[in-house]
């Protein structure tokens, strides 16, 4: 099926990406849950946590077969069962096994080819060897630091590092905006990035103590681009509506020579679709949901969305 692919919609949110693929006007053929089944299109639905690309139908005569055929075109396989739930376990199981760890933050990502399938009806599988994620549905667990960190929000920026396999360098700069409690400006500080944590509310003291942490009683948006025309990272998890978030970014990539942008986008209300089209149209960036986002969405803008486009381009070129 080379005019189909097959989008993975993040836990709980299957109305998110079903309300935006009839707003991009994609077609569905098979929907069960978070798997959507849509003819091919040039759009990249923000609310696909994974995508199979050039997804491909097998028939099979048996339990046996299916098992067998799956191992003809590779080794590493995870099912994305969607009905005939019994059957799926039953060629799962003759599958080789793969035991799908969390991950340690900062190890490299997994290299084996991995490939993903269901059941359509009983005697037909649906296969696709090119998977946006190496980590089953796009999923990201980690081993999560529950000692240090004020907040889980940190595991946004540690996944967004990890999606892109850019992570920030010790000669690095970066400005929190909106630090508090401070969980994004300990991730920069534990890479010995120097890190201005900007808000009204003071961040947690053991991460005001760290070394390279500056704290800016003041708020996120009252800095003067100008004045940081050579920072790294610009980072915001503030809690504000998107336009007003999107004309802060235009400020800063008109007067400021920023690497790099990572902000979380805090969807509100029903014009979501118009909220996330303001960022979806700036040039040379993405917008991803990403495993621990909740209704918002991780817009990136720079170095580190060059190099996402990289891998994905490596995807489909190679596979």
């Amino acid at each position: 099926m080379q005019n189909s692919c097959v989008y993975i919609a993040p836990r709980f949110y299957e109305h998110e990406l079903k309300k935006e693929l009839s707003y991009l006007g994609i077609p569905i053929l098979h929907q069960f849950g978070r798997f959507f089944h849509v003819k091919k299109t040039n759009h990249q639905p923000v609310w696909a946590q994974n995508t199979w690309f050039e997804p491909q139908l097998m028939p099979i005569n048996s339990i046996n077969d299916g098992a067998n055929k799956l191992k003809q075109i590779q080794r590493n396989w995870h099912s994305c069962p969607i009905d005939f739930f019994r059957r799926v376990k039953l060629i799962e199981e003759k599958l080789p096994h793969i035991n799908f760890k969390p991950h340690n933050f900062g190890d490299p990502n997994p290299t084996a080819k991995l490939g993903a399938w269901t059941l359509l009806e009983p005697n037909t599988i649906l296969y696709s060897t090119k998977l946006s994620s190496p980590f089953p549905h796009g999923e990201i667990i980690f081993n999560e630091n529950k000692i240090e960190p004020p907040s889980r929000a940190y595991l946004k920026l540690w996944e967004i590092f990890t999606i892109c396999e850019t992570f920030p360098q010790k000669h690095d700069t970066a400005i929190d905006l909106g630090a508090c409690p401070g969980g994004w400006t300990w991730v920069m500080a534990k890479h010995n990035v120097h890190t201005l944590a900007v808000d009204k509310a003071e961040i947690d003291k053991n991460i005001m103590k760290m070394p390279n942490v500056t704290y800016l009683d003041q708020s996120g948006f009252s800095l003067l681009p100008q004045d940081y025309t050579q920072t790294t990272w610009l980072l915001s998890d503030m809690a504000c509506y998107p336009k007003r978030l999107y004309e802060l970014t235009q400020k800063w990539i008109e007067k400021a020579q920023i690497k790099n942008f990572i902000f979380t986008l805090k969807l509100q209300g029903e014009e979501t679709q118009e909220q996330i089209d303001l960022f979806r149209k700036i040039k040379n960036s993405s917008i991803i949901h990403l495993s621990c986002n909740k209704h918002e969405l991780t817009w990136i803008y720079g170095d580190i969305q060059r190099n996402l486009k990289k891998k994905l381009d490596f995807i489909m070129s190679n596979n």
